[in-house]
C-alpha cells in the first residue's frame, strides 16, 4: 500500500486486523498482557496521531510496529523509573542462527519469563522468532544495526533455552480477606444478574473500559454495559488472579466453562470506580498467567 492511497479508513482497518500482533509483542516486551495492552492502546493513538498530522507512510505494517515499539520502550523507562530498575544491553556481533526451533520455544515460553532478557534481547526474539520478521524488518523497527541485531538474537535464544530447563515455581497469589469480601459480593450479584444491586456498587463517576470496543463515563453510559451482559446467557463470573492481580474471570458455560476474558476492578472504598472488561480482547487471554480460586 503506497503513502498515496493510505488515508484513515485504510490505516483504521489496518489497526483492528493488526491488534493481536501488535498485542503480542507489546505484552511480552512488558512481561505483562495488561501492561501489553495499555502499550497497544498508545501505539494506536500515536499512529492516528501521526497520520492526521500528516506523516508518509511506505510500508505502514513495518511503521506501526516501530511505532508500538517506540511505545513500549517508552512505557518500560517509565516503569524503570518507577521502579529503580536498569536495564543492560549486550551488544556483540556474531552469526544469525537457525530459527525454527527457537520460534517454537519463543512461542510457548510465558511473558514473564521474557522479562528476564535484556531488552535487546527481548525485542530481537519477539520479532524474529514469535512475529516472524525477518532480521533486516526486526532492524527496521527497533533501530539497531544487524550486527547488534544478530548478537541480541543469539544471546536471547540461548538464555530462552537456559531458562526453559529451570523449574517455573510461582506460589499462589492470596487475596486480601476485604478485597475478596467485595469481589465475590459483585460476582454473586452479577452472576444472579441483580443488576439494580450491581449499579448501586459503582460510582457515580466510574469509568469503565470494554477493551478493543469502548470506553463509558458516568454511571448512566454504565448502564448500557449492565444491559447488554443481561441480555446474554454464554458468561459465569469466578474470581481468580491474572498476572497475580486479583482479577474476575468471565467463563463461557457453554463451551466447557473456558475463560474466555477477564475484569479488572478499581475500588474507592466500597463502591466500584473502575472497570476494565477484556471479554473483547481474546489475544490478551495468550500466554496470560491466570489462576482460578476455589469456591
Amino acid at each position: 500500500m503506497s503513502s498515496a492511497k493510505f488515508d484513515r479508513a485504510a490505516l483504521e482497518s489496518m489497526l483492528v486486523d493488526l491488534r493481536p500482533k501488535l498485542h503480542r509483542y507489546a505484552a511480552r516486551m512488558a512481561g505483562s498482557t495488561i501492561e501489553g495492552e495499555d502499550i497497544v492502546q498508545e501505539a494506536i493513538v500515536k499512529a492516528l496521531a501521526g497520520h492526521d498530522t500528516g506523516a508518509l507512510v511506505e510500508r505502514p505494517e513495518q511503521w506501526l510496529f516501530r511505532i508500538a515499539h517506540n511505545a513500549a520502550q517508552d512505557h518500560l523507562r517509565r516503569r524503570q523509573r518507577e521502579r529503580s530498575r536498569t536495564i543492560e544491553a549486550d551488544m556483540t556481533a556474531i552469526e544469525d542462527l537457525s530459527a525454527s526451533a527457537e520460534a517454537r520455544l519463543a512461542a510457548a515460553t510465558s511473558l514473564r519469563t521474557f522479562m528476564q532478557l535484556t531488552l535487546a534481547q527481548r525485542a530481537a526474539v519477539i520479532l524474529t522468532d514469535v512475529l516472524g520478521l525477518s532480521l533486516s524488518e526486526t532492524c527496521a523497527v527497533t533501530g539497531a544495526t544487524l550486527a547488534a541485531t544478530k548478537a541480541a538474537l543469539h544471546r536471547g535464544r540461548a538464555e530462552l533455552k537456559a531458562l526453559a530447563d529451570r523449574p517455573d515455581e510461582v506460589a499462589m497469589p492470596k487475596l486480601d480477606p476485604e478485597e475478596e469480601r467485595r469481589l465475590r459480593r459483585y460476582v454473586d450479584l452479577f452472576n444472579a444478574r441483580d443488576f439494580d444491586a450491581v449499579r448501586a456498587l459503582i460510582a457515580e463517576d466510574i469509568e469503565l473500559e470494554v477493551v478493543n470496543r469502548t470506553r463509558l463515563r458516568g454511571k448512566k453510559q454504565a448502564s448500557t454495559y449492565f444491559g447488554n451482559y443481561d441480555r446474554a446467557g454464554d458468561w459465569a463470573l469466578s474470581l481468580g488472579f491474572v498476572e497475580g492481580r486479583p482479577a474476575i474471570l468471565i467463563r463461557n458455560p457453554r463451551a466447557d466453562n473456558a475463560v474466555r476474558g477477564f475484569m479488572l476492578l478499581d475500588w474507592r472504598n466500597d463502591q466500584v470506580a473502575g472497570i476494565r472488561d477484556f471479554r473483547y480482547a481474546p489475544y490478551c487471554l495468550e500466554n496470560a498467567d491466570i489462576r482460578a480460586i476455589a469456591v
